[in-house]
């Protein structure tokens, strides 16, 4: 296992997460680069996951923020989502460590590649209203089942949660693009955090690369001045 990298290979690590963040921001699925990218470099497939845990986390972290401070994000309305999202996460997790590594590496990049092929030509889904729905009994349990789900691909491979959150989110409550990306994001958080806590646990996490692809991921998505947050403004 390699751990020791040489400065061109960190310095190319660093390149691509920086346009991974950059595409993240821009339009969505820059993750998809992290993870292929990782194990270009040798590294075995559960750590090369949980090094991209690391680094996702410090981008999506960012990004949940920003959408929280301009109120495009509830926790209480979202409260059950969360935690469905966290178990799934850590199950997910768990299942992917005790998956042979020869079966990790031959699934992983069918997966990459089909979620990049979803993410492109996705059926496109109208969400109008730019207000959450009532909290009932049918609410949560779609917010279960939602949770639960998307958590778990979030533990087992991750790329293309983001798109998949939104999605969904759209199609299930009929809330606009913008209230659904702040969910996705919130919850992109809640799964890799959580993810990674469980990776660390079990020993899978490369804290070198992880934190510079980390770094290099937050200045990509801050580099975008689009001012596509700004869209409502702070109190």
């Amino acid at each position: 296992m390699p751990e020791m990298f040489d400065a061109s290979m960190l310095s190319l690590l660093a390149i691509i997460a920086f346009a991974a963040g950059f595409i993240d921001a821009v339009a969505g699925g820059g993750g998809m680069l992290m993870v292929p990218a990782l194990l270009s470099t040798g590294l075995p497939p559960h750590l090369a996951l949980g090094t991209n845990k690391l680094a996702a986390t410090f981008a999506t972290s960012t990004a949940s923020v920003t959408f929280y401070r301009k109120k495009l994000f509830s926790p209480g309305f979202w409260l059950r989502a969360g935690l469905a999202t966290l178990i799934g996460a850590v199950l997910g997790t768990l299942l992917v460590d005790v998956i042979d590594t020869e079966w990790l590496h031959k699934l992983l990049p069918m997966i990459i590649i089909a979620t990049a092929v979803y993410t492109i030509w996705h059926p496109k889904v109208k969400g109008e209203l730019d207000q959450l729905p009532k909290k009932d009994g049918d609410v949560k349990k779609k917010q279960w089942v939602q949770g639960l789900s998307l958590g778990f691909y979030d533990g087992v491979v991750g790329p293309g949660a983001g798109a998949f959150w939104t999605v969904s989110t759209m199609s299930i409550y009929k809330i606009n693009m913008l209230l659904a990306t702040g969910v996705a994001k919130a919850m992109n958080f809640v799964s890799n955090f959580t993810s990674l806590i469980t990776f660390i646990i079990l020993g899978h996490v490369n804290w070198m690369l992880g934190l510079t692809m980390g770094l290099c991921l937050m200045a990509g998505a801050m580099s975008v001045h689009i001012q596509q947050y700004d869209l409502v403004p702070s109190s």
